[in-house]
């Protein structure tokens, strides 16, 4: 075949000359897929971080196909590219319990036809984890995650609603892979044959499904102590989630520099000093768990908080955070909150990522700290943790506004930032 993948953009996630939107992997999975030779309809796709996968198979004739991308990046990327390849727009497969139990209930059924596509259907079709993903599915490509415990969803998941004799085939970059990768594919497959590495890249061939579990392995949960609760906080958390169900450091640092009332946001106490009927407006920006939004709506019952992230597991834990601890706050899926109106946030939470996926790249907390000067009104506050010999207070003052330093530790710096 003679897709170009070098047509395929990143946009609008973070782009530089050392990034490109796709891969060997992708290209070998592709290579394996078209050598299957089954329908469209009964192929799912995994991880096709901006379609490179998704888009050579709808440009070889396929039709129906199922994908699944966590990143909202991910998926604006791949609507974006089909554009402009002239390859059609995705549709989008509804989710909600009932339907899982709909399919559940007619597993002889297909995903894809109850979905409706096929051969007179639209070309793929995007999918969250689950039933109207895998049904039917005999054939999933799957670009490995960087997460063990989102591995273990994923097969679980395929194991669980894929047809009996489902086969996946996995592929990652060698550098990235491990041999543990393999043992947790086996908890849910009988056979895992890796193959022989190629262009850097390798594939694993899952085969001979096992039983799934009564119960699947997640979402987990557990009660943490937070600081600035005076009771524990239920926290549940999906296998893409960072951090899973657990208070990471950097986390831990803003949430106790926070609840100290020599440095309480200047936004909050100006508010409580006034008459405004208005409550205060803020933003979890990149909540993965939601640890951070819901310790301060339950400190701040008068606030409007909304969380933000734009992997779809940190926005499903972190809506189940939210009920587990009768939280009412707005979660949304979203790319560095490019939903939210500009100038609407009186206050600002940033625990940013300095990874791209497998990369170290800046680039990622530049595009949260440029969303923050956006969302922010004049003269409201962005506070942000971050690994300390990142050193990002001098860029924080040019694309937010003054900025001054709270609290230091060895491994982490807790900034200020007032909007110009």
């Amino acid at each position: 075949m003679d897709f170009s993948y070098a047509a395929l953009s990143r946009f609008p996630d973070v782009e530089a000359p050392n990034l490109q939107a796709w891969d060997g992997t992708d290209e070998l999975l592709v290579r394996a897929a078209l050598a299957a030779g089954l329908p469209g309809e009964e192929i799912a796709v995994i991880g096709d971080e901006y379609g490179a996968i998704t888009l050579a198979l709808t440009d070889a004739g396929m039709r129906g196909i199922r994908v699944h991308q966590d990143l909202a990046t991910g998926r604006r990327a791949l609507a974006r590219n089909a554009e402009a390849l002239g390859l059609g727009r995705p549709s989008r497969a509804s989710h909600d319990a009932g339907e899982e139990r709909r399919i559940d209930e007619h597993r002889a059924d297909t995903g894809a036809e109850r979905l409706g596509v096929g051969t007179d259907g639209p070309a793929f079709v995007e999918c969250e984890l689950g039933p109207a993903l895998l049904t039917g599915a005999r054939l999933v490509l799957l670009q490995l995650p960087k997460s063990l415990a989102e591995l273990e969803e994923i097969a679980d998941a395929v194991a669980r609603w894929a047809a009996p004799g489902v086969t996946v085939i996995a592929g990652g970059r060698v550098k990235h892979m491990t041999l543990t990768q393999n043992e947790v594919l086996g908890r849910s497959f009988e056979t895992v044959q890796p193959q022989r590495a190629e262009r850097k890249s390798r594939l694993i061939v899952a085969s001979g499904v096992r039983d799934a579990p009564a119960q699947p392995p997640y979402p987990v949960s557990a009660s943490l102590s937070v600081p600035g609760l005076d009771r524990p906080l239920a926290i549940v958390a999906h296998g893409g989630a960072f951090a899973g169900a657990k208070l990471d450091i950097g986390t831990r640092v803003l949430l106790e520099v926070l609840g100290r009332p020599p440095v309480r946001p200047l936004s909050l106490s100006k508010r409580q000093r006034s008459d405004s009927p208005r409550p205060i407006s803020v933003v979890d920006l990149g909540c993965g768990t939601g640890i951070l939004a819901a310790t301060y709506a339950l400190t701040h019952p008068g606030a409007r908080v909304i969380a933000t992230d734009r992997s779809a597991a940190a926005v499903a834990s972190a809506r189940a955070t939210f009920a587990a601890n009768g939280i009412d706050a707005e979660v949304t899926h979203d790319d560095a909150g490019s939903e939210i109106p500009g100038q609407a946030a009186d206050l600002i939470l940033l625990n940013p990522p300095f990874h791209l996926g497998a990369s170290i790249h800046a680039g990622a907390a530049t595009k949260l700290f440029e969303a923050a000067a956006r969302i922010l009104k004049p003269g409201g506050e962005l506070l942000t943790v971050y690994n300390s010999h990142l050193g990002y207070k001098p860029e924080l003052s040019t694309l937010v506004g003054p900025t001054e330093q709270l609290h230091r530790t060895p491994k982490f710096t807790v900034t200020r930032s007032i909007r110009r």
